[in-house]
């Protein structure tokens, strides 16, 4: 079975890569010498130093395998950049939508799942709104099924970000 591509634009794909160098070069190297520091002190059964330490570094290798099974499957998804007019939302767009029962408007920007962070405002394009979202145009309405029933949104505007 292939694995599942992660989507990723090129400024997520370098935060990615600058991120993994970073726990790489630096970061290892540090809880390398904090571990050091901490079995010179004697008594390792209970040292809270070195126990941090093991911690970290536990830590700090998880993540570094999550950056690479992110980065071997990777597809970059060029975002047109050159301001042209933009008549349906697709990745890397941002988009401002009106829940119509609620009345509320809220702007997210389309991003892979991997890079997705609805607390900086962006969604997965996998996400049920952003797969309900792909593809539609301004003024369109998208249904999106959620626990509590149907949810209406109305496509406000769209535009690429730079």
């Amino acid at each position: 079975m292939a694995e599942k591509k992660n989507y990723l634009t090129r400024e997520g794909l370098k935060k990615y890569e600058d991120e993994l160098h970073e726990l790489k070069s630096v970061r290892r190297l540090e809880i390398s010498q904090k571990i050091k520091e901490a079995r010179e002190q004697g008594d390792l059964s209970e040292n809270a130093e070195y126990d941090a330490a093991r911690d970290e570094q536990r830590d700090v290798e998880a993540r570094i395998e999550e950056l690479e099974n992110i980065l071997k499957n990777v597809e970059v998804v060029d975002v047109d950049q050159k301001g042209g007019k933009i008549t349906s939302v697709g990745f890397g767009h941002t988009v401002r939508i009106q829940d119509l029962e609620l009345n509320e408007e809220m702007t997210y920007t389309i991003k892979g799942a991997s890079e997705a962070n609805v607390l900086e405002k962006s969604i997965s394009n996998e996400s049920p709104l952003g797969k309900a979202l792909m593809g539609a145009k301004k003024g369109a309405i998208v249904e999106v099924e959620a626990p509590a029933g149907p949810i209406q949104y109305k496509v406000l505007d769209i535009w690429q970000e730079n």
